[in-house]
């Protein structure tokens, strides 16, 4: 079996520099000028060179880390030539050595990461082993925000900072408005320093810990699989025992180390695995050694028999360089990640019973998913006729989320239409819903929903500051919106279906619809044959046309009669209401 890089788009990683002091996670000291290992580092030039070559094969996109890459004298001129010419960028530094001069260059758009390791100095500065990093790293943010240069925050929890998370994620948004908790697991040295990873292995968190920081996103990993990706599995797990085969295959990015050596992965540091670009060319490297490692490495006996046969495979985070880490082996398991896996699959099936809800009306199942746990009083009791067991053959995904995104300097994409309550904006085929205020001049958002181009997926950012969350309970939409009239109508346009503004009754199997405005007298009527047929709902119903005909179905949003179901009948009449000091039926012909 043949496994292809793809060659376009490219996206480079760049290691400026291995230079390290006894950091057992990120490093900011300078090693001697004289030392070996300076001396064996690309020059100037040379990277340039390398980034000329990634270009001219359609790389726009690139990675800078390190250790620390400010290190390196000629910081900024590689920075300045690396990025003048890419579409994006992502830097990633502990900010001890930013500048003034270093924060205007970082002014030019792309992600910029500052680690964060205590929220007071002598936590941070135990961390780093380095007295006076806690103080470099404020005064390096402050250049940047002086500079006016955006950039995130990142908090590294470990053991002897968890006791401060809180306070890590308090300081840093007070800092800067946008900061991320970094992977809460820690993989071993690569330099095989048994102290150092001793003192790496002291640092991981509980594996409840982990999944409590890094939770699986159950929804997004669900979609992956329904539209064929893998899921949760991982890259770098293929289903037989060729290590590598899928990582390669479906990667389109490389890494360069300090030295010159390119693999597909930053974490590859066999040297087997690894190519000499001062004795070759990046696209002989990208376009023949990369594809030739996807049959390199095969995991055997200790992979079939442990990790590539695990019930815990989609949730471990188990990965061959991992276990080389770990192990020396790439094929061999790593206890630690088993806890953690067994850890997310608890987790996982925990959520799904309380986090997670389903109805169906019409054909449709309403997949209701929320960060905040779900019980039986977080919708009015009308749902319940309309619950459901699990997912049917039409199911459509809505997500809560507590608290509302940053929108400010957030590229929305086009206005489509405005007016109180809902500015709408189209941006790359999806579509961003925000509850805004009818006055002039107040720019609140109450709440953001965001949908896929079909609208069967949507998230729905709700302002829980106002009492108005999932947990208050008795909510009469499961959007938590007006009305699912704004999601139900546009799903059924798809579905040889409406929603409209009428009543209907089931009288002995036969659907009968009562239309007309406001007033007209659908509850009137709703409630006159109420002993005569089973109501379906006395203000919108739902009309499908089925394979066999066209159906009437009830739904939940009811006007002044309670009674709903989630029953259908097939369309017999259209009735349209007019008041009257008689009663009398028309016919219509």
């Amino acid at each position: 079996m043949q496994h292809r890089t793809p060659r376009l788009p490219l996206e480079g990683s760049l290691d400026l520099t291995y230079r390290c002091s006894n950091d057992c996670r990120h490093c900011w000291l300078r090693i001697p000028s004289d030392a070996e290992e300076e001396t064996k580092e690309l020059s100037t030039q040379e990277i340039m060179g390398i980034v000329d070559d990634a270009r001219g094969m359609g790389c726009r996109r690139w990675s800078i880390s390190g250790g620390e890459p400010m290190l390196r004298p000629d910081f900024a001129e590689v920075f300045d030539y690396i990025t003048r010419k890419s579409m994006a960028y992502s830097l990633n530094t502990n900010g001890t050595l930013i500048t003034p001069r270093i924060a205007r260059l970082l002014k030019r758009r792309g992600s910029k990461m500052v680690a964060l390791y205590g929220a007071t100095a002598d936590v941070h500065d135990r961390i780093t082993r380095t007295p006076g990093s806690f103080e470099a790293t404020m005064r390096g943010l402050a250049y940047l925000k002086e500079a006016g240069a955006g950039h995130m925050i990142q908090i590294v929890p470990m053991t002897d900072n968890h006791h401060q998370l809180d306070d890590m994620v308090r300081l840093a948004g007070s800092l800067e408005r946008d900061c991320r908790i970094g992977a809460p697991w820690l993989y071993l040295s690569a330099s095989g320093d048994r102290s150092k990873n001793r003192e790496i292995t002291r640092q991981r968190l509980d594996p409840r810990c982990v999944v409590g920081l890094d939770k699986p996103d159950i929804g997004y990993e669900e979609r992956l699989t329904c539209e064929g990706g893998n899921g949760s599995m991982r890259p770098g797990r293929d289903k037989d025992d060729h290590l590598f085969a899928a990582c390669i295959a479906s990667r389109r990015d490389f890494h360069i180390d300090p030295y010159g050596s390119m693999s597909f992965c930053g974490f590859i540091k066999d040297p087997a695995l690894r190519y000499d670009l001062r004795e070759g060319s990046l696209r002989e490297c990208w376009e023949e050694f990369i594809p030739s490692l996807a049959d390199r490495v095969t995991g055997e006996s200790e992979y079939s028999e442990n990790c590539g046969s695990c019930e815990l495979r989609g949730d471990c985070r188990w990965c061959p360089v991992y276990a080389y880490l770990e192990h020396g082996r790439y094929s061999a398991r790593v206890e630690y990640l088993c806890d953690v896996a067994e850890a997310t699959k608890n987790f996982r099936e925990d959520w799904l019973k309380t986090h997670r809800r389903y109805y169906r009306c019409a054909g449709i199942t309403l997949q209701v998913d929320s960060d905040m746990p779900l019980s039986d009083g977080s919708f009015h009791p009308k749902f319940r006729l309309f619950e459901a067991d699990g997912p049917g053959e039409d199911t459509i995904s809505i997500h809560h989320h507590s608290g509302l995104p940053d929108l400010e300097g957030r590229d929305l994409g086009i206005e489509v239409y405005r007016k109180s309550p809902w500015a709408i904006y189209n941006k790359d085929g999806s579509w961003i819903y925000l509850c805004v205020s009818p006055h002039a001049g107040d720019k609140h958002v109450s709440k953001v929903a965001t949908f896929n181009r079909d609208h069967t997926r949507c998230r729905i950012y709700n302002d829980d500051s106002n009492g108005s969350g999932l947990h208050q309970g008795g909510h009469h939409s499961l959007t938590q919106l007006p009305s699912d009239q704004i999601l139900l109508a546009r799903i059924l346009a798809d579905r040889q279906g409406c929603y409209l503004h009428a009543a209907g009754v089931s009288v002995a199997g036969n659907g009968l619809l009562f239309v007309g405005h406001s007033d007209a007298g659908k509850s009137t009527i709703s409630t006159q044959l109420r002993e005569h047929a089973t109501i379906l709902c006395d203000d919108r119903m739902i009309v499908r046309r089925w394979p066999d005909g066209f159906k009437i179905h009830g739904t939940w949003s009811h006007g002044d009669v309670p009674d709903v179901s989630p029953a259908s009948a097939p369309l017999r009449a259209i009735m349209f209401l007019k008041q009257a000091r008689k009663n009398r039926v028309v016919h219509l012909g």
